[in-house]
């Protein structure tokens, strides 16, 4: 049985931009004075680039890594790729090439060769290398078996005892009298504020004056 051959429309169309995107690429190489095989080598070189921090940037992303470094060498081989094929649109004259652009043609290789080489050396898997050292499987027998904590009952609260703060008996007689006429004015003992204002004196010594006047010490 045979199969028939139908090309595909996107194959054919990567097929042709990259041979577009390689003759821009060799042509500027060319006229930026790299003769010969060098000329065909940068197209090659810029593309690989391209490629391999495309392919880095996936396999980070699906194992959660860090994409900085993958992003920047692929906007790198991006700005290149794109750089050449728009300088040749008429924009720059291939016969004058600047000095600027002479000096990026030069130094590629060094930069697509550090690019290279760091993409290769990223980790692909930095969770999975550290995870059986830092995060060790928990026992679930164990957790699933043992009782969950029973919260210790609170203890009742103490009440708290008034200051100790003597009081002179002259003050404590005379405080005893307001607190006689005003029960014997009103019907129902005095209160502290009221206590505290006639007598004028303190918070601490008014609450010392009113726990001798009701006998709980």
């Amino acid at each position: 049985m045979t199969r028939s051959i139908r090309p595909d429309a996107v194959l054919v169309q990567a097929v042709i931009a990259g041979a577009l995107s390689f003759a821009h690429l060799h042509d500027i190489a060319a006229a930026a004075g790299q003769d010969g095989w060098k000329a065909w080598a940068y197209p090659i070189s810029v593309d690989l680039l391209l490629v391999a921090a495309w392919r880095r940037l996936r396999i980070l992303r699906t194992d959660g890594g860090p994409t900085r470094a993958a992003w920047t060498w692929f906007t790198v081989a991006l700005a290149a790729s794109l750089g050449a094929n728009v300088a040749t649109a008429g924009l720059l004259d291939l016969n004058a090439v600047p000095d600027w652009l002479r000096i990026l043609v030069a130094g590629w290789p060094a930069l697509a060769f550090l690019g290279g080489t760091l993409l290769v050396h990223t980790p692909e898997h930095p969770q999975s290398e550290t995870a059986p050292d830092t995060q060790p499987a928990p026992d679930v027998a164990v957790i699933r078996d043992e009782p969950a904590p029973v919260p210790a009952p609170e203890p009742d609260p103490v009440p708290a005892l008034p200051p100790a703060i003597p009081v002179p008996a002259a003050l404590l007689a005379h405080a005893r009298k307001i607190a006689e006429a005003h029960h014997t004015a009103t019907g129902s003992p005095i209160d502290h504020d009221t206590l505290r204002a006639r007598l004028g004196v303190a918070p601490q010594l008014a609450d010392a004056i009113a726990h001798q006047l009701t006998g709980k010490d």
